[in-house]
């Protein structure tokens, strides 16, 4: 959440700012601003509305300079307001009654930090004088406090001081040609200029920022404090004694994305990522040949022989992924499996197994929640642990001991739809894989299961020419209110994903209910204006859910349903069928989903919402 741009550079630097910012908005987007050293002073524009007016706005005042910073902020601490938006300037401390000094320190920051009530305390003790609601602007003061004409050392004590999670990028009035950075629990990057910008050296909170820019990346490490001048630049990390030793960090070529972040033929980002899903599953399946446990890693074959049970930790969508691999492990691979929510794990009483294997499940690898409970399993001493990930350079990845990276491609959209579906197909990898160690799996099954692997990029392509039929059901939901999803066994999951969907992006409250707990609550809300979306797939449950869609409509209720072929459920009055386009049996979650994605889509443009970026969310959630 929230995105950080920052550079120092031979030329004017604002435009590099502003277009690294476009490419971070779906990260925050409640306000932006930049700064930079101007005429020997500090001078900053700021904008509640999107970047574009942002850009308006400084090419209007003509905001240029070498050195400067950027922030798209996704609020916690104080409302979407301006005096609330990055970046924060400190004054300096001022006597009572006097004006304040012209700004020395210009501070953005992603992140929360947990003592700030305590530093602002301190600091108004000392004179200084607060402007925001933000614990941001704690952090400017506090390194404004420590300056002493080195601002690398003061950002340095000042880091010392914070807890929480933080990534920072600060610049001061007196040293115009340097930037510095720091990281701690928030993600942070530096990129090495090349091309136009040689020697110019840049801080994003996302390498998508640079795209362009730069493909020489430096990934700082936990506790890392960065120094950037023209032409140079030194990392200190944080010892265990808590003071800073200077480190080298190596320098790697990382894809620039820039096509990715194009729109090309679609109308947003969610819809083009949901149409990218066959290619994204045909690219994270690519090169497995067979189920070995060495897809996860060099030492997978020691861990998955060692492990007798599986906790799966992962929140938001992960966590539905999570769920769906849950009826997988258990009925394949027959190994005990726990779901958890991240963001709770680690703050109840649990019964730690030092024979679990401990599953993250995030699309960043950054997610706050469920790197603190990955920490949290292992200081219970759960060591045995993998990630499903979307991004290698994450630290997800680097603090797991085995991994299966997804290759989805960046996700711009906020409502996440490829990564969804290329998780699954990691966690039915690990499922076939756990169940071959186990003994579980013969030549034939594993032969079988991989056919069906291979041709699921074929099958999604079927599913997506649904479209029309679907776009027509959602010109119906776009005048609701409410809605009611319903799965049973494995496809319940499914049912609470698309609920998730539709209530993230069209704003339309939808709840998910195993289609047998109807008649134990849920069945009191349907009427003829609570549609009823139902997953219908052809499995050994599909003869009682029809006596729960027999159950809405006998009160009236309006049901629509995505239904295999050979289901034999037929329209009609109050009933209304998609028919998907073959029953794909275990692997029927990863076409059923589709659908709900292009539902709410669809719904939230007829609804005329801001489908890329609903409000009050962000992707990538830095902050618990």
């Amino acid at each position: 959440m929230c995105g950080i741009v920052g550079a120092v550079g031979a030329r004017n630097i604002v435009p590099v700012l502003v277009e690294g910012l476009k490419r971070l908005e779906y990260r925050g987007y409640d306000s932006c601003g930049v700064a930079v050293v101007q005429d020997g002073g500090l001078r900053r524009s700021r904008s509640t509305a999107r970047v574009a007016e942002l850009q308006t706005l400084v090419a209007q005042d003509d905001v240029r300079g070498f050195v400067g910073i950027a922030h798209t902020r996704w609020a916690t601490h104080g409302a979407p307001a301006l005096h609330n938006a990055h970046p924060h300037f400190s004054h300096g401390p001022a006597a009572p009654g006097q004006p304040l000094r012209p700004a020395r320190v210009a501070l953005v920051h992603n992140g929360i930090i947990e003592n700030h009530e305590e530093l602002r305390a301190e600091l108004q003790a000392r004179g200084y004088v607060f402007t925001s609601q933000t614990d941001t602007e704690v952090i400017a003061h506090l390194v404004d406090a420590l300056y002493d004409g080195d601002l690398f050392d003061a950002v340095q004590q000042a880091t010392l001081r914070l807890k929480g999670a933080y990534a920072i990028a600060v610049f001061a009035r007196d040293e115009p040609q340097r930037v510095v950075g720091a990281r701690y629990g928030s993600p942070l990057v530096l990129g090495v200029g090349q091309g136009i910008g040689e020697g110019e050296r840049f801080l994003a909170s996302d390498a998508m920022a640079l795209a362009g820019v730069t493909d020489q990346i430096v990934y700082l490490e936990e506790g890392d404090v960065v120094d950037l001048q023209l032409g140079k630049h030194w990392i200190a990390a944080r010892s265990a004694s808590g003071r800073h030793e200077r480190v080298e960090r190596p320098v790697r070529t990382v894809q620039a994305y820039t096509a990715a972040a194009e729109l090309g033929p679609y109308r947003h980002y969610m819809q083009k990522e949901i149409f990218e899903q066959p290619r994204a599953l045909a690219d994270t399946l690519e090169g497995v040949q067979g189920i070995v446990p060495e897809l996860f890693g060099g030492d997978a074959a020691a861990v998955f022989g060692a492990v007798d049970s599986v906790l799966i930790l992962a929140c938001g969508t992960s966590y539905y992924a999570g769920c769906t691999a849950k009826y997988w492990l258990e009925s394949i691979a027959k190994i005990s499996t726990q779901v958890e929510i991240a963001s709770e794990y680690r703050y109840r009483d649990s019964v730690p197994n030092p024979r679990t294997l401990v599953v993250t499940i995030t699309q960043s690898g950054e997610t706050a929640d469920t790197l603190a409970a990955l920490k949290h399993a292992r200081g219970l001493g759960m060591q045995h642990t993998l990630t499903v990930c979307n991004v290698a350079s994450s630290a997800m990845v680097r603090e797991c001991r085995l991994a299966y990276l997804t290759r989805a491609g960046v996700e711009i959209g906020v409502a996440s739809t490829k990564a969804f579906t290329t998780q699954l197909a990691g966690l039915f990898l690990l499922t076939l894989v756990l169940a071959k160690t186990r003994g579980l799996l013969d030549a034939s099954a594993e032969a079988a299961h991989l056919k069906a692997l291979r041709h699921l990029p074929a099958a999604l392509q079927a599913v997506l020419a649904l479209e029309p039929q679907i776009i027509a059901w959602s010109q119906e939901f776009a005048r609701k209110e409410h809605a009611l999803f319903l799965g049973r066994g494995l496809h319940y999951p499914v049912a609470q994903e698309g609920a998730l969907k539709l209530k993230e992006i069209s704003y339309i409250h939808a709840e998910a209910y195993p289609a047998g707990e109807l008649k134990h609550g849920p069945l009191a809300l349907v009427t003829s204006a609570m549609p009823v979306v139902t997953v219908a797939p052809n499995d050994a449950l599909l003869e009682k859910l029809k006596s729960n869609l027999q159950e809405v409509r006998a009160r009236g209720g309006e049901l629509f349903v995505f239904a295999d072929a050979d289901t034999r459920i037929e329209s009609g009055e109050g009933l209304h069928v998609i028919r998907m386009p073959e029953h794909y049996g275990l692997l029927s979650p990863l076409l059923h989903v589709v659908p709900l994605q292009l539902l709410a889509y669809h719904t939230a443009c007829a609804r005329g919402t801001d489908v890329d970026k609903p409000r009050n969310l962000a992707k990538s959630v830095t902050v618990e």
